[in-house]
């Protein structure tokens, strides 16, 4: 099977496509998939270049394990919508022809193995490519606004950073939560995040939404682009601040809450971050708040398999709306559902 490789961390230039052994199923990993389409995280980044020293320092407190000085695995790539192919005689959820979606190892490739645990069916009104969309950022959005935010109907939510992949899914499930959802994000994503449903927009190029004179109930934070003290300026007493994410910036912010020990509760004010946890439960939520229509990825480019290194190139730009997809063809083997569209309006550009 074809699988994108590298064999040392740096730049996209290190990704190669390869041929390699098809993985067959495992103790841990006891579902093996046909993959129609993956998409890009910033964990892909990371696994990449290889974590910086920041991250190093802090991952083990998240129990994240990452190779230091070359990749532990040759694959790379999390998120995926597929075909079962087969299956261990002890995983009796699912079984081979099962439409599914969900993380699986080494993602970016014809093949991956992944949890029974990890996965669920598609939703059925999606194409493979959206579903692709969904599993990582999807996870991210949902558990910081209803696990970590606590969010309630009628609650004012702010969410920056709405246009990226982790934004789009936090306008929608915000607003599908019952929020007034005020969306912060670059010039060009304005008209997108209105259409995903945000009450009100704001152009931080233009507007520093700290200084506005508004306050909210709960801040999603996926730039982190202020101090402590600004946020806490702009939040409700009993308001909750949870920071995402996993970049160096974020990481540095996530050390001075911890060094100046202010990674707590302030007063009625709660500050919190985490890294989302895959799951089958979520995925199942998810899949049914697509079925109702209440939410749907935003595609922003779509790139081969043997086009990989030039997908992660543009995510590294820090343009992105929404979602970049990674397409595995399999010659005359097409999946069962056509392509759809793009909430944003507008054609990929791939």
């Amino acid at each position: 099977m074809k699988a994108i490789v590298r064999e040392r961390f740096g730049s996209p230039d290190v990704l190669q496509i390869k041929e390699v052994e098809k993985p067959a199923p495992n103790e841990v990993r006891g579902v093996l998939v046909k993959i129609y389409a993956s998409s890009v995280n910033a964990a892909d980044k990371h696994d990449m270049r290889g974590a910086s020293l920041v991250i190093r320092l802090v991952g083990p407190l998240f129990r994240l394990s990452m190779g230091v000085r070359r990749p532990k695995e040759p694959g790379l790539g999390t998120d995926f919508a597929g075909v079962v192919e087969t299956v261990r005689n002890d995983v009796t959820q699912f079984k081979p022809g099962d439409e599914v979606y969900g993380v699986a190892n080494a993602a970016y490739a014809e093949y991956g193995l992944a949890r029974d645990s990890r996965i669920a069916l598609k939703p059925s009104n999606t194409s493979f490519e959206e579903c692709a969309a969904v599993p990582i950022a999807g996870f991210t959005a949902l558990q910081a606004l209803r696990d970590h935010g606590h969010i309630k109907p009628g609650q004012k939510v702010l969410i920056n950073g709405a246009g990226g992949g982790v934004g789009t899914f936090a306008v929608q499930i915000a607003k599908a939560l019952g929020a007034e959802v005020t969306a912060v994000t670059n010039p060009a994503n304005l008209d997108m995040v209105r259409k995903l449903g945000a009450d009100h927009v704001i152009d931080y190029t233009r507007e520093d939404y700290t200084k506005k004179g508004e306050s909210y109930d709960l801040i999603v934070e996926i730039g982190a682009s202020h101090s402590i003290s600004d946020y806490k300026r702009i939040m409700n007493p009993n308001g909750t601040f949870v920071l995402v994410g996993f970049s160096d910036k974020i990481v540095r912010r996530l050390l001075y809450f911890i060094i100046g020990s202010r990674f707590a509760s302030r007063g009625d004010k709660k500050f919190t971050f985490f890294v989302a946890k895959s799951n089958h439960d979520d995925l199942v939520v998810l899949k049914d708040l697509i079925e109702h229509g209440k939410i749907m990825p935003v595609l922003d480019r779509r790139y081969a398999l043997t086009e990989t290194a030039q997908a992660l190139r543009y995510f590294e730009e820090g343009h992105t709306r929404g979602k970049i997809v990674i397409t595995v063809d399999h010659g005359n083997d097409k999946p069962s559902r056509p392509d759809s569209f793009t909430p944003s309006g507008r054609e990929s550009s791939r």
